[in-house]
């Protein structure tokens, strides 16, 4: 059976605006192909040869994917006037989502509470006349805090995230 999404959102990744879907076990988005500011600037100083040779184009278009459970870190940070960056953190890697400032808040509870398995989503299954629908979730500060700091302690989290998060904890107290 298909997993319906659960939040869906357009995002700027990487110079393109890219469609990002979250389902229970997976955020996965697609970058269109198109022409970047970059591209359209050079054209633009080169009166059109570099298009020429490289090309409207370019190749960078396609599909990614995380698994919710190899995320182990979501962050926020202010990235200009309107728009927040919300850093997905995996072992191997770092995808930055950059959307508005209220939209960052609800993306970063959503894979919140699905890294801690407390997400609506992961219960038992709803019928499909009924909509997940997201609530804020109680948080157990204690238990999180220890969750952490086993991360920290087998290596997953670097000092900077655990701080980060740790502050995070501590604020809600």
């Amino acid at each position: 059976m298909e997993q319906q999404p659960i939040y869906e959102f357009t995002s700027h990744i990487q110079g393109k605006n890219a469609k990002v879907v979250v389902y229970p076990d997976r955020v996965e988005w697609d970058r269109p192909r198109g022409v970047s500011g970059g591209k359209v600037t050079a054209g633009i100083l080169t009166m059109g040869l570099s298009t020429l040779a490289t090309g409207v184009k370019n190749g960078k278009a396609g599909t990614e994917m995380i698994p919710v459970k190899s995320i182990s870190s979501v962050t926020t940070k202010r990235d200009g006037f309107s728009n927040t960056l919300v850093q997905v953190i995996t072992s191997g890697n770092t995808v930055d989502f950059r959307v508005s400032h209220k939209e960052a808040e609800a993306v970063k509870q959503v894979l919140t509470q699905l890294i801690l398995g407390s997400h609506p989503s992961q219960a038992a299954p709803q019928s499909a006349a009924q909509p997940v629908v997201s609530a804020p979730v109680p948080v157990d500060v204690p238990a999180q805090l220890q969750q952490l700091s086993q991360l920290h302690a087998s290596g997953v989290l670097t000092d900077a995230e655990f701080s980060t998060k740790k502050a995070e904890l501590l604020a809600r107290m």
